[in-house]
């Protein structure tokens, strides 16, 4: 039992690793940039509305460079909606660290 988890916890280490060496070596990359990212319900309705138009306008009689500039707009919106947000991203191997320590407790 004592080898198998030992293996275990081998394996994630070794393998997390991997993403670590992965990084950029640029020291720009490594600095964490303090930005406030927040928006405001006003301004979530805002998109929230202005996405809902595009999706309702008749797009038949549009050029492709019409299109292509509503899709653009439609996904910068959806990015800033997905950056004011809070999700915490864990890893594969975090999580299976994660729940491996809970079994062990």
């Amino acid at each position: 039992m004592k080898k198998t988890i030992f293996i275990a916890i081998m394996m994630i280490f070794t393998l997390s690793a991997t993403t670590t060496f992965a990084a950029k070596n640029d020291l720009k990359s490594t600095t964490p940039v303090a930005t406030e990212n927040k928006l405001s319900t006003e301004e979530l309705s805002q998109m929230k509305n202005r996405v809902e138009e595009i999706r309702t306008m008749d797009k038949s009689e549009m050029t492709s460079s019409e299109k292509r500039e509503l899709r653009k707009e439609s996904k910068g919106i959806k990015e800033n909606v997905r950056k004011s947000g809070e999700v915490i991203y864990i890893s594969g191997g975090t999580l299976l660290l994660i729940i491996l320590i809970i079994v062990l407790i």
